[in-house]
């Protein structure tokens, strides 16, 4: 037990900021649609959902002389389509009509943008995205041994949003059981976290489909596409997909990224969880006519699975309901990760304060 104590101190004491800042950010990104809603103009639009009018507005946004690599559509929380372009930095919201509404030419101009980049990336690429996903199997770590070391004091356990007091003793306690009571959704949240961050994806993903080319599977079809015409029919090539796959809802469209390539849609079935779906449609960029399809609801157990760890773990089911459990997880995580830092460095080596008896 002196041992578990002892690695519980130390490891939080050094990962609690980085924890702080991914319980922060996270919470704050689980409202992101609604900030959108609030401050893009047609963002609290309604979903258009006839295939010629997005086709139409597909038209208008590629015939632009600043031309997008991609299109992700607007959706039921979103009323307003997001253009990607080349550069990774620049993009822009567009009204459902294809008029563009807002531009940036850097990722600092959008909070939603760098808060997004801030939690999956720490800002600085893959490198801060394989350091989260350590960080939250460190999380996963702290919840195991917590449970372990507050199971001698259940007894005096108390239910509290905040300390009752900010002396240390109160600290400790209240770390101690907001620790408990946010275990089960903080583990569920790391847990996913780690698996989206690290290449557990894909062995989570090969573990569960064993013997499966998994990447074959993935693949876009074995066929060479023409030059991208500038005259495709998009209201035309739209349907052509909305009728392969009726339940589905368009999610991301992109152009072909090299000579030979295709464009590729990218639709949601009903029964899907993930936000911008898995079924996909290709299109061949020098006449729009489909050659090639896949449904994501024939994929292998294990892509299906894992597919289903972002949605989890970013609430992006289960409703308002699971949202607010999401949210109330990211608070726990940024109270535990700040006040264990402060306890931490207040008093490393864990030892009580010895008051001096006056002379």
């Amino acid at each position: 037990m002196r041992l578990v104590r002892l690695a519980h101190r130390w490891a939080g004491g050094l990962v609690g900021l980085l924890l702080f800042v991914l319980g922060l950010t996270g919470t704050i990104l689980v409202f992101k649609d609604d900030w959108l809603r609030a401050v893009v103009p047609h963002a609290g639009e309604a979903r258009e959902a006839d295939p010629q009018r997005i086709g139409a507005a597909l038209d208008r946004v590629f015939s632009a002389a600043d031309r997008p690599r991609s299109v992700v559509l607007a959706d039921d929380r979103l009323g307003v389509h997001r253009l990607n372009y080349e550069d990774k930095t620049r993009g822009a919201y567009a009204a459902q009509s294809g008029q563009v509404v807002a531009r940036w030419d850097s990722l600092w101009v959008r909070p939603e943008l760098w808060l997004f980049d801030l939690h999956h990336y720490l800002l600085i690429g893959d490198v801060g995205k394989t350091i989260a996903g350590i960080a939250g199997l460190a999380g996963l770590g702290f919840v195991v041994s917590g449970v372990i070391l507050w199971w001698p004091t259940r007894r005096t356990f108390v239910f509290a949003v905040l300390p009752r007091t900010l002396k240390r003793a109160g600290i400790v306690k209240h770390h101690r059981d907001m620790g408990v009571w946010a275990a089960p959704v903080l583990a569920l949240v790391m847990t996913t976290g780690a698996i989206l961050a690290l290449p557990l994806y894909d062995g989570l993903a090969m573990a569960l489909s064993p013997g499966k080319n998994l990447k074959a599977v993935m693949a876009a079809p074995k066929v060479e596409g023409g030059a991208l015409s500038p005259d495709l029919d998009w209201p035309a090539m739209m349907t052509a997909a909305q009728n392969r796959f009726p339940d589905a809802k368009p999610r991301i469209l992109s152009l072909p990224t090299k000579p030979g390539g295709l464009i590729g849609l990218r639709l949601r079935r009903a029964a899907e969880w993930l936000p911008n779906g898995r079924t996909q449609v290709w299109f061949d960029p020098a006449d729009g006519r489909i050659v090639g399809a896949r449904d994501a609801l024939t994929l292998p157990l294990g892509l299906r699975v894992a597919n289903a760890q972002y949605p989890i773990h970013a609430a992006k089911v289960g409703g308002l309901a699971y949202r607010l459990v999401v949210a109330v997880a990211g608070l726990a995580l940024t109270l535990l990760g700040s006040l264990a830092v402060v306890t931490f460095w207040g008093n490393p080596s864990g030892s009580p304060k010895r008051r001096r008896k006056k002379a």
